[in-house]
């Protein structure tokens, strides 16, 4: 199909995490996962606390023992965060997990991340979806290429995405047998297109909101370029209500990556985006400097305003009307313009006060600011 510049986004149902409520028209939430042994709850809860002050919306904790429940208890009682406890294998920590409660009676966790295909089989699948449903908990069902059934393996021969989908909604149909649909899904793979093409197949075929990611992405340098391809590619299909980028080490990192992503890809936009031209023959202002003056000064703002500076005046008059504000520079000069419009001519010097100053009078001129990305509703036609 021959795509918008509009990307309109794949209606999905709501499940609250917590205080944030996924999938829906609501924001499509950034998250990441401890890298530290949940039962020091110390040094767990001082990860989170960076995290949280990183920007992180959801946090992710492992739990393979018992040590484990009970540190969640602490950590659920000093942390803001929704907490998710994730499970592999042994079922009995995700029914200590729902059963747990903080010291005031609240579920010391908010939701709950499985892999029905490794956690016993069918018979403790279900004993685990009708506590969560008994106990108001929410649930990940994850899919990846490591968790599927041998009868799908069989069936198709290898975990292609059709088998990984397939997988996902047998889980979810046994779910709802169960009367259970408090359900968010995840499809991750290592390897991009069967990322995307997992993920595309299921939302034609389901409307509960999905996780996305990129498993085993890798470092952080080629970890972050890898998820953006993967995360970004399925996002600019619509697909996606919350996202973790997975990298190696510290997990602070995966939270500016995150948001960069989606705001790269126009889905949500929560701080100034300054663009730029690449270098070429034709520039003759020192733009890398005035790219990195003007990045540093706006970093606290808040309002989703787009700012293109462009070191040539040959093509920069074109280019700075796709923004909100933009400077075109060349030969120790600039022109500023407000959408498409010269307001303003400058001298180098001046060029970032002056930048700072229109930026401030455009939020003055319009107090409710919100950028095209924000006004979009959301109602995809996922592909064809």
């Amino acid at each position: 199909m021959a795509y918008s510049t509009v990307v309109l986004r794949h209606k999905t149902r709501e499940v609250a995490v917590g205080d944030r409520i996924v999938g829906g028209e609501n924001p499509i939430w950034v998250q990441s996962m401890t890298t530290t042994n949940t039962f020091d709850a110390d040094d767990t809860i001082a990860q989170i606390l960076r995290l949280e002050e990183a920007g992180c919306e959801i946090v992710r904790v492992t739990v393979p023992k018992k040590e484990d429940v009970e540190a969640c208890r602490l950590i659920k009682e000093r942390t803001k965060l929704p907490v998710i406890a994730d499970i592999h294998y042994d079922y009995r920590m995700a029914l200590a997990c729902l059963d747990a409660t903080t010291s005031d009676g609240r579920p010391a966790v908010d939701k709950i991340r499985i892999n029905p295909g490794n956690i016993g089989g069918l018979e403790r699948y279900k004993e685990v979806v009708r506590k969560a449903r008994d106990k108001g908990i929410p649930m990940r069902v994850g899919v990846n290429s490591g968790s599927l059934e041998k009868d799908l393996i069989d069936k198709y021969g290898y975990p292609c995405p059709e088998a990984m989908v397939e997988s996902a909604l047998r889980s979810i149909e046994t779910a709802e047998s169960l009367g259970y649909r408090e359900i968010i899904v995840s499809l991750k793979a290592s390897h991009v297109p069967t990322a995307v093409e997992c993920y595309t197949l299921y939302a034609s075929k389901c409307d509960y909101p999905t996780h996305v990611g990129i498993t085993e992405a890798g470092s952080k340098e080629y970890g972050t370029l890898k998820s953006a391809a993967g995360i970004g590619a399925i996002l600019l299909r619509g697909i996606g209500d919350t996202i973790r980028v997975s990298l190696l080490g510290d997990p602070v990192p995966e939270i500016a990556a995150g948001f960069d992503i989606l705001r790269a890809c126009d889905r949500r936009v929560t701080r100034p985006e300054v663009v730029a031209c690449p270098t070429c023959g034709r520039l003759d202002i020192d733009l890398e400097r005035i790219v990195a003056e003007v990045e540093a000064k706006m970093a606290h703002m808040k309002n989703p305003i787009r700012i293109s500076i462009l070191g040539c005046l040959v093509n920069g008059f074109g280019e700075a009307k796709e923004a909100d504000l933009g400077i075109a520079a060349g030969s120790g000069k600039g022109v500023i313009f407000k959408r498409g419009v010269p307001i303003r001519h400058v001298k180098e010097a001046e060029m970032v006060q002056a930048l700072l100053e229109e930026v401030e009078r455009f939020e003055e001129d319009t107090p409710a600011l919100k950028s095209h990305q924000e006004k979009k509703k959301t109602l995809l036609p996922v592909l064809s």
